[in-house]
């Protein structure tokens, strides 16, 4: 399931890597930055974005090589990874994991409201 959000260090303002890309007049690569960080949660690529993706979060090629000289992206084959993602944001995997433990609660609720307690139909369900 994809993200609905991302989490956005509160230090980012002022982290040396941006402030380089400020102090180098490239403010619209770290806007590209952020939107980098929404497109992957949206899209739950871990981290990974895509060249053909760079039109959507309203970036260019010299925004992304800007990214990568700054080593907040990396390049990696068809596109970019976001240094440090799963450090930073839960991966899909663990989203996965996180949104069918909520559905199986959620069944357990339903069998025991409607069933009672004994029932355990909620069980039958992977």
């Amino acid at each position: 399931m994809a993200l609905s959000w991302v989490r956005l260090d509160t230090g980012l303002p002022d982290h040396p890597k941006i402030l380089g890309l400020i102090g180098a007049k490239k403010h619209r690569s770290v806007l590209v930055y952020t939107f980098g960080l929404a497109y992957s949660g949206r899209h739950e690529t871990d981290g990974f974005i895509p060249k053909s993706a760079l039109p959507f979060i309203h970036a260019t090629d010299a925004d992304a090589r800007a990214l990568v000289d700054a080593r907040l992206w990396h390049h990696v084959p068809g596109g970019w990874q976001i240094n440090s993602w799963d450090e930073h944001q839960p991966t899909s995997e663990t989203s996965a994991k996180r949104v069918a433990g909520l559905k199986r609660a959620s069944r357990k609720g339903g069998c025991v409201k409607n069933h009672g307690p004994d029932c355990g139909c909620w069980k039958d369900h992977k």
